[in-house]
């Protein structure tokens, strides 16, 4: 590992941390808004706080198909990239765009038509569905236009530009705070309309966000926008997204579904009210710690796909790619250091009490942030093989496998196991939902280490 590690230059670490630290900071104001949103709405107390936390899994569906159709088109984009062909990247954003649109108004007409039905699926208290519902009816549409921003913010990322994302969402993120603040709590004559207020915060701040985008793709030069291209992709383009893209939007898309079903397990729980609370709150905090992680694993992509859209050969990619991950390893241990120790001295003390988490919420909280913290490490391992090495890769179909498989044949029967069957306490509950990593860590070193993942997405099997 660090021989590796020393093998490389300077400048080799500073164009990692040139691309991770934006995205870090991307990510982490986007996670700040979740948290943001998570303490405005722990005011109104644990009951409105565990409604949005139930009316937030169907929208956690929404928002892994956002990040697998942006994640589909970063496979293609970052290889055309290596390449310079910026008119086919045009293409490709062309049908993330109306693929992602398409799909993400259907299901907010849904959640629009029947937001009760749909939450009293997902929780045993029907309380929880009727003050969550109008939450759940405005919040879906919201992702349209989030997801139109996201797949531009990931075509600028693959062309390593991956600070106008983070100056994007950094703008709605305070945005969407000021208007929480008005919209929730009715300040500066505004009525006061509770967690439907933060829906409709963010809807506001989404498009917002879309409306800057659409100005900058008009004018950006490093990216130029070839709109006959992008209106028209053609169906060889839509047929090459299809077959790269698909299994990304399905691994996440199951992926997300996992998320939501644990969640629904949580609320199937004697104490669900204060679990999921507690679950809100910790998932929140856990995600701050991941930015860097998450940050890492988008840079690697970036690096690898236009390694390989480039050219480079078999050894030269697996060279940078065990780089990467030893160096997002190195790095989770040392986040798990820092977050371990924050559990007692801030977190137990101050934080969890912001949040309304007192005696048995606290003690759920405690358990689910040390459990996650410990397993950072090798989180951050999987983050960087998945969608970081893999996917870049053209490896679309075993990265899903990897992803899903430790997660629906491991953390879901095993969680089920310890919170309905065994009596629910709060620390195996917590080990078990971090078991997947555990399981999809070796079997992602073994497919890597097979180099049959290194694919150049950009020619045709007959190319080739």
């Amino acid at each position: 590992m660090f021989q590796r590690l020393r093998r490389r230059d300077g400048a080799f670490y500073r164009r990692l941390l040139a691309l991770t630290l934006p995205i870090a900071l991307q990510n982490l104001i986007t996670f700040s808004l979740g948290l943001i949103d998570t303490f405005m709405v722990s005011q109104l107390g644990n009951s409105a706080m565990a409604a949005v936390t139930t009316a937030n899994v169907p929208v956690f569906l929404l928002i892994s198909i956002v990040f697998g159709v942006q994640s589909g088109l970063s496979v293609l984009a970052s290889q055309y990239w290596g390449k310079k062909d910026t008119e086919n990247i045009s293409r490709a954003l062309g049908v993330a765009s109306f693929i992602g649109a398409g799909i993400t108004l259907i299901l907010a007409v849904l959640f629009f038509l029947w937001p009760v039905a749909i939450m009293d699926l997902l929780s045993n208290s029907h309380e929880l569905s009727v003050l969550g519902a109008p939450y759940l009816r405005l919040i879906g549409f919201s992702y349209v236009f989030n997801m139109l921003s996201s797949v531009y913010v990931s075509a600028q990322r693959s062309v390593e530009n991956p600070n106008f994302g983070m100056k994007l969402f950094g703008f709605s993120t305070i945005l969407n705070t000021i208007l929480n603040y008005i919209l929730i709590f009715g300040h500066f004559g505004a009525p006061a309309l509770g967690i439907e207020g933060a829906a409709l915060a963010t809807l506001l701040s989404r498009v917002s966000e879309f409306v800057i985008s659409v100005v900058y793709a008009l004018r950006n030069k490093r990216l130029p926008l070839h709109i006959a291209a992008f209106l028209r992709p053609g169906w060889e383009m839509v047929v090459r997204f299809i077959k790269y893209a698909s299994p990304v939007v399905l691994n996440e898309l199951l992926w997300g579904l996992g998320n939501s079903l644990l969640t629904v397990i949580l609320g199937h729980m004697t104490n669900s009210v204060e679990m999921l609370a507690a679950y809100s709150v910790t998932g929140n905090l856990g995600r701050l710690f991941l930015v860097v992680c998450f940050g890492l694993g988008m840079a690697t992509a970036v690096m690898v796909g236009k390694a390989i859209g480039e050219g480079s050969s078999h050894d030269e990619v697996m060279d940078l790619s065990l780089t990467l991950l030893d160096f997002t390893t190195l790095v989770g241990v040392g986040l798990a250091l820092v977050s371990l120790a924050l559990v007692p001295l801030l977190f137990r003390p101050v934080v969890f009490p912001l949040f309304k988490l007192y005696g048995s919420s606290a003690a759920i909280a405690t358990a689910l942030a040390v459990t996650a913290f410990a397993a950072t490490p090798v989180h951050s391992y999987a983050i960087s093989a998945v969608t970081g090495v893999l996917r870049s890769g053209g490896d679309v179909r075993s990265s899903m496998i990897l992803d899903i498989g430790p997660q629906w044949f491991m953390t879901l029967p095993v969680t089920a196991l310890a919170a309905l069957v065994l009596g629910g306490n709060c620390w195996l509950v917590a080990i078990a939902i971090q078991s997947e990593n555990m399981l999809k860590v070796p079997l992602c070193m073994w497919r890597i280490n097979s180099r049959k993942w290194i694919h150049d997405v950009t020619v045709s099997e007959e190319d080739t």
